[in-house]
């Protein structure tokens, strides 16, 4: 007591907002998730358990037996995949957490905390803003993200991972995370948005220690981690976007540094929200494609030997590895207005949870769908990326990534096999590897 005594009122005060930010955003509907959890709620299961290396695929059987479109005490959910495409792409649903701008006075006041730091599920993330503003941010940058262009940076991948690789020469064992899957689409887009070199440790550092802020009921000790790293991710961002803006140089963040359409140019928290979604977004989806990719081809030999007599097929596994241990697990919509879904009517202010490693599965689309089959022909038909107007901006990154550093990986080290001591990420949201050792078999 007497500790907070002798503190200063404003340092205080400051303590008590984050807490209570805490509390709200995080403590207590992860208490009510815990509880529903408890209580056998679907929903409340599937955000309550699927972390720190659980498997959700008997849970999502068990959503997928409930039936197609799932009521929980928190909303409704689906792993049916003509669900699943009709809430993505249905003008009626909206992306976001309603539940992060809370109107009532205490939230607000919890919300205050300065300085100010941007977050990837609140305004304006191109993840939660919706048309006209997500137009012209989309607008800005897509173009560097098409398929042609993407196809220009192939060459330039190959050379970023045939370096890593040869890093990785005199040692007989790596934590291939740390030295391949991770640094290898931080380098690709760190080029693409002109992070400069000595900077790129830095962004990974940060980006890694933020992706759990996607995820709902965090805990205290993830949550103020979280935080830091977003408050420096921010502090990075505005000195370097600040520094573009008075010397701009080639690349996509220089260019949004300098954008001015018909509305101006961007707000600096426009471009830092941006900006900051592009880097994280740009290798967190890819990291886990080619950590997830190299556990399944070592637990499938005979589909990597497929691989081998016939590299035209590389590009198709990688669609198979994205149905089938996806690198996103799922993700949320809410309604204002209400929908009728699968002739289902969802009353307004519902939120829906969809569910790409269920869709993805669903055996009336994906033939013995719990089978891994590098040479599945409808295997580029799975939800990975998402639909509508959140589909995801950087697929053909990612599916160019994935293919190139796979393909390189194996070719390389054709002996390479997954040691013990692997573990998942903890989060729930984003799916993958947070370490997996491997025998390169020098």
């Amino acid at each position: 007591m007497s500790d907070v005594l002798n503190k200063p009122w404003n340092v205080v005060r400051e303590g008590a907002r984050q807490n209570a930010h805490w509390l709200l955003a995080n403590g207590l509907p992860r208490l009510l998730l815990a509880s529903l959890a408890k209580q056998g709620d679907l929903q409340g299961r599937i955000n309550f358990e699927v972390s720190g290396g659980q498997e959700p695929w008997t849970l999502i059987e068990e959503i997928r037996d409930a039936g197609p479109i799932v009521k929980g005490k928190l909303g409704f959910m689906s792993v049916d995949y003509e669900v699943v495409r009709q809430v993505l792409s249905s003008n009626d649903f909206r992306s976001g957490n309603p539940a992060l701008d809370r109107p009532d006075r205490l939230a607000r006041w919890a919300s205050s905390t300065a300085p100010a730091y941007v977050h990837p599920l609140r305004h304006p993330s191109l993840l939660v803003i919706e048309p006209p503003e997500h137009t012209r941010y989309r607008k800005l940058v897509r173009g560097v993200f098409t398929n042609r262009a993407v196809e220009k940076l192939r060459e330039s991948t190959e050379e970023i991972a045939a370096r890593l690789l040869d890093d990785m020469s005199d040692r007989s064992s790596v934590d291939l995370i740390d030295v391949y899957c991770s640094r290898l689409p931080v380098e690709v887009i760190a080029e693409i948005l002109g992070v400069p070199s000595k900077d790129r440790a830095m962004v990974l550092e940060l980006a890694t220690v933020a992706a759990p802020s996607l995820d709902f009921g965090l805990s205290w000790r993830v949550g103020r981690k979280v935080e830091a790293g977003l408050r420096k991710f921010d502090a990075w961002l505005d000195d370097h976007l600040t520094r573009l803006r008075s010397n701009p140089g080639d690349d996509l963040l220089s260019q949004l540094a300098c954008a001015n359409d018909d509305l101006g140019p961007l707000t600096m928290t426009e471009l830092k929200s941006t900006a900051g979604l592009l880097l994280a977004a740009g290798f967190e989806t890819t990291v886990n494609l080619l950590g997830n990719g190299v556990a399944l081809l070592d637990e499938h030999p005979g589909e990597l030997a497929r691989l081998r007599a016939d590299e035209a097929m590389w590009a198709n596994a990688v669609e198979e590895v994205l149905r089938f241990d996806p690198p996103v697990l799922l993700t949320g919509r809410h309604t204002d207005s209400g929908a009728t879904i699968a002739g289902k009517s969802i009353p307004p202010g519902s939120a829906f949870v969809t569910i790409f490693a269920g869709a993805n599965r669903d055996p009336k689309v994906f033939e013995d769908p719990a089978v891994f089959d590098v040479g599945r022909e409808n295997a580029r038909e799975h939800l990975s990326f998402s639909l509508g107007r959140h589909h995801c901006l950087g697929a053909s990154l990612a599916r160019m990534e994935g293919e190139v550093g796979l393909r390189m990986l194996f070719e390389r080290y054709p002996e390479l096999s997954v040691l013990p001591g692997g573990n998942r990420r903890p989060t729930k949201i984003l799916r993958g590897w947070e370490k997996l050792p491997v025998s390169l078999g020098n």
